[in-house]
């Protein structure tokens, strides 16, 4: 019976390695950057995610999420420490807040998918998020583009949620900010 087992997992093995489809470029690298994940939690991309370049993955400019709500200041995470969401990467510094962020991704990711919070609700308009620049509301995370932008935004904070609320969900996950 386990001869049996064993000639029947060598012989699935080199069939699979006997393929005569060779894996394309876009496999391999997806593959190999899969194998990287610490986790990749799913779901569906609710609208469209600041990403630096069109057609990236990385969300918040790679800063560790979890890190806004429990440190001093956002810290860059890592790539030892990246977890998948909404077709997303995330990066952490530490394992530690790589599973905090699973317990409860939407805690933790930025609204309106990290573009800035005041061009979303005041002009119904994408434009990218500075992770340095940043302020926790009801226990979420804003990011606006600048300094600047972020004292327009404080002047009516709770308005310009609402705008935003309502005004994000209009867009198309496959939007991106294009200058």
């Amino acid at each position: 019976m386990k001869t049996s087992i064993i000639a029947i997992a060598l012989l699935a093995t080199a069939v699979t390695a006997c393929s005569t489809e060779p894996a394309s470029n876009a496999e391999t690298t997806e593959a190999a950057m899969s194998a990287e994940l610490v986790a990749d939690l799913g779901g569906e991309l609710q609208g469209p995610v600041y990403t630096k370049n069109e057609g990236e993955t990385l969300a918040l400019t790679g800063y560790d999420a979890v890190s806004y709500f429990n440190g001093d200041a956002p810290v860059e995470g890592s790539k030892e420490f990246r977890v998948r969401y909404q077709g997303f990467d995330y990066q952490f510094a530490t394992a530690e807040n790589a599973a905090i962020f699973q317990t409860d991704p939407a805690k933790y990711a930025p609204q309106y998918g990290g573009y800035c919070s005041w061009a979303i609700g005041a002009n119904d308009a994408l434009a990218p998020g500075d992770p340095t620049v940043y302020h926790i509301v009801d226990g979420k995370l804003y990011l606006n583009f600048s300094k600047d932008v972020a004292k327009r935004w404080t002047k009516d904070v709770p308005g310009f949620i609402e705008k935003g609320d309502q005004n994000y969900p209009t867009h198309d996950a496959s939007e991106h900010y294009t200058s």
